[in-house]
């Protein structure tokens, strides 16, 4: 059987558009690599969701030539513990950067990479659904819903999907929460500040967004549900308890979804199939860390797929990134289960207070913890 391509992407959400992107900025013919997806590329960049952005994440999409696009600059966080005296604000005067971070909608972003794929020769197949995945020694075949198939040398699990058959198992965890994402307007707000608030069930975040904030309140399941049934003039209420006056009064929010949330980490997949972003990993919302791992996954494997389509650059591929995802995994999954886990008033919560306080005094702390937040392990 003739190998159809070189390079097959399944998932066209930003990691994988980003990936092809790489690709043939490092020389990769894009008529040798097929970008597939099962969603419309329209319902795509209609797509409301906030996403947020790390400074190293910006790094990438300028090499791509996708950037700026619209998007609200992160200038501090602060980062605090409800009922506690610790606090920490990483300020981006301090690591002279632009901006720590931005926060920009999903939509936005995929439409921008979009434009920036319709200059390539990289062939999009959208919509499609892959049914079946077979490796063979030297290719691996894809099979469609509508009988189709394709032959390609390697293939990259971007976005979740179906995987082969020796697929590795997957590290699954249930943090027995939930998030609740809404728009939030307050009447003080701060510019360009975004705010992490520690609460004896989850995290509650609230980034600069427009005329207000994007926030990500994770709360157990049974509280999540309450705070949905809530009026919004309840919800607000609930919302100003919860995080305190540092932004006035909360004028006004959006509807509310709700989403699970859990941990799901399978890298090894097989001889002539990588999975990265959320394909590889799915972590906890806390610091905003997976879009910008996966970009980081994307950075690695389009180096080395630039200089070889073996499986020996996939063995490369998951050692490089090895550290990396570990501590990223680690750091979120610890601080998820502060509060998954532990009751309220634990010790273990009480700890992250003071240390909260801690980081705020020892200089060389902060400085790791901000530098994970904007590049990952390097």
């Amino acid at each position: 059987m003739t190998v159809d391509i070189d390079i097959a992407i399944c998932g066209a959400g930003p990691v994988g558009q980003a990936l092809a992107l790489l690709l043939v900025r490092r020389g990769v013919d894009g008529a040798r690599i097929l970008l597939i997806d099962a969603k419309p590329l329209d319902k795509a960049a209609a797509d409301p969701r906030s996403i947020a952005l790390s400074h190293g994440s910006r790094q990438v999409l300028e090499d791509i030539r996708a950037w700026p696009i619209a998007c609200a600059a992160i200038h501090d966080i602060h980062v605090s513990r409800r009922g506690h005296f610790g606090r920490t604000v990483i300020d981006r005067n301090d690591y002279g950067v632009p901006a720590l971070g931005y926060v920009a909608r999903y939509g936005e972003l995929v439409g921008r990479l979009d434009a920036e794929l319709r200059a390539t020769s990289v062939v999009s197949l959208r919509p499609a659904t892959v049914t079946g995945i077979t490796e063979r020694d030297d290719a691996v075949e894809l099979r469609f819903a509508d009988g189709g198939s394709k032959l390609a040398r390697i293939l990259v699990q971007a976005e979740g999907g179906v995987y082969a058959e020796q697929e590795a198992r997957p590290l699954a965890r249930d943090y027995r929460q939930t998030a609740l994402i809404a728009h939030v307007t307050a009447s003080q707000p701060v510019p360009h500040r975004a705010f992490e608030r520690f609460t004896e069930e989850g995290p509650l975040a609230l980034l600069p967004e427009g005329d207000g904030y994007a926030m990500v309140w994770c709360a157990r399941p049974d509280t999540a549900l309450r705070l949905q049934s809530l009026s919004d003039t309840e919800f607000l209420a609930a919302l100003g308890d919860t995080f305190g006056t540092r932004l006035g009064r909360f004028l006004s929010a959006s509807p509310r979804a709700a989403f699970p949330l859990g941990l799901n980490a399978r890298h090894a997949v097989g001889a002539r199939t990588v999975a990265i972003g959320n394909a590889a990993q799915t972590l906890h919302p806390v610091a905003g860390q997976g879009l910008n791992l996966g970009l980081r996954d994307a950075v690695v494997l389009a180096r080395l797929l630039a200089q070889d389509l073996s499986s020996g650059a996939l063995e490369r591929f998951a050692a490089q990134r090895q550290r990396d995802r570990g501590m990223t995994i680690r750091v979120t999954d610890a601080m998820a289960r502060v509060f998954a886990s532990a009751p309220d008033g634990a010790v273990s919560q009480a700890l992250l207070g003071a240390g909260l306080g801690l980081i705020d005094v020892v200089r060389p702390a902060k400085r790791v913890l901000a530098e994970q937040m904007m590049f990952g392990v390097r």
